[in-house]
């Protein structure tokens, strides 16, 4: 029979086994440990982070909480204000309004102005080509063509004086003639009827029967104005003479006459 060892499990002796068992601890990390070491520097970067939030939010906290004491002194200070206060503060504004409103008009103006400049002018070039073209017209230094009415009047007696065909042209220009030609003159603003029947002159230059008018303008209201009564027509039928009207869509006026110059004297030696 044999006795079992001290070492054996089986001896029934468990105050042995235990302080074994219990002097079995995990032993500190050193400094060798790779693994561990990173630890401090992202609890570092993490409160850094954290402190750079906060500040921020106390930042837009203030800027926020700043606005609102400032809208809240505005809106009490217009609630307590006097209505004449009110009021007066509303036309100030009204009128700042209406101030800038009005520049910025202006300033628009200007610019549309200075985009324009080149249609004025061609604008006010075509103007003046216009007026210069109707004035040449009307003094006669132009031909011109249009509707207007063709009338020929005929003195086979030698008996239609000066006054006749002067109260022609009167009333041919009372019924809207813009231009017109006797023959081969041509009528100005001034032109003078002279002479005795048979024998007249327009500005100086002779003119035989039978006249003939050519004229630009309303052709009806021309041919009514020669027809009225006492007329142009009249007073030639009772000296034995004819009027013929003919109203044209186109009636050329192409005798000119020249505008007399002025003549300026050389001055004298010594002067």
């Amino acid at each position: 029979m044999t006795t079992p060892s001290s070492g054996d499990p089986g001896d029934g002796t468990p105050d042995e086994v235990r302080p074994a068992q219990e002097s079995v601890r995990p032993e500190p990390a050193t400094a060798d440990d790779g693994p561990a070491a990173p630890a401090p520097r992202r609890k570092q970067r993490g409160d850094l982070l954290a402190a750079a939030l906060i500040g921020v939010l106390a930042l837009l906290l203030g800027f926020a909480f700043a606005v609102q004491v400032r809208t809240t002194d505005d809106g009490q200070a217009l609630a307590g204000a006097r209505e004449e206060d009110l009021v007066r503060i509303l036309d100030d504004l009204t009128g700042r309004e209406d101030r800038l409103r009005q520049q910025i008009a202006e300033q628009r103006s200007a610019l549309a102005q200075l985009g324009s400049s080149d249609s004025q002018a061609e604008a006010a070039l075509a103007e003046a080509r216009e007026r210069s073209q109707a004035l040449g017209i009307l003094n006669g230094t132009l031909p011109a063509q249009g509707p207007g009415l063709e009338m020929t009047i005929r003195d086979p007696m030698d008996r239609v004086p000066a006054a006749v065909l002067l109260d022609a042209i009167q009333e041919l220009r009372g019924a809207g003639a813009e231009t017109m030609q006797i023959d081969d003159v041509r009528v100005g603003v001034s032109t003078a009827v002279t002479g005795s029947p048979g024998d007249l002159a327009l500005d100086g230059q002779p003119v035989e029967a039978p006249y003939v008018f050519q004229v630009i303008g309303s052709p009806q209201d021309m041919a009514t104005a020669m027809n009225i009564p006492n007329g142009v027509v009249d007073k030639v039928r009772l000296r034995d003479g004819t009027v013929d009207l003919v109203q044209s869509d186109l009636v050329v006026v192409d005798a000119l006459r020249q505008l007399d110059m002025p003549q300026y004297a050389e001055p004298a030696d010594g002067d």
